[in-house]
């Protein structure tokens, strides 16, 4: 079954200017890119990303970690892999979440690492499951940011503000 899958070069991999051997790594599972972009990443993002973690105590070096503010790199790259098994081969590719637990040939194994407080600077966000992917992918994506219809939507009128090119 096609399906999409969010992933984020988390500000680690930005720093370490690993964003060409991961995308490399991804492209063994022969998925369709369709959304990519940088995004500077709002503390309100961050919560809403990390939610389900929101009790744990490492809850808010997390939140630093993906906003940037622990490798002075304020951005992430957040893309939407489509096509079969995206998730399960993208997690495989990705590694488990621990860095130290991961498979050492893969993304994660390779380049990431735990920090002196207890962060998995892991390099990459893969989506765990279908209702986690769609839930990431409407909070990093609009539906017209994305090349595929992923999800029913609507079209609304809004009378904003918007920052357009001059």
């Amino acid at each position: 079954m096609n399906e999409p899958t969010l992933i984020l070069i988390k500000p680690d991999g930005l720093v370490k200017s690993l964003t060409g051997n991961v995308l490399t790594r991804l492209s063994e599972t022969k998925l369709e890119i369709v959304a990519a972009k940088m995004v500077k990443v709002s503390d309100a993002l961050a919560r809403e990303h990390y939610e389900s973690l929101k009790d744990k105590p490492f809850f808010g070096e997390l939140i630093k970690y993906l906003k940037g503010e622990l490798h002075n790199r304020c951005k992430v790259m957040a893309m939407v892999y489509y096509g079969e098994g995206a998730i399960a081969k993208v997690r495989e590719i990705a590694g488990v979440t621990n860095p130290e637990e991961a498979n050492s040939v893969s993304i994660r194994g390779q380049y990431g690492r735990i920090t002196t407080k207890g962060v998995y600077e892991n390099v990459i966000h893969a989506s765990s499951n279908l209702q986690d992917a769609q839930r990431e992918i409407k909070l990093w994506f609009r539906p017209d940011e994305i090349i595929v219809d992923l999800y029913p939507t609507k079209k609304v009128s809004k009378n904003t503000d918007e920052k357009v090119w001059a």
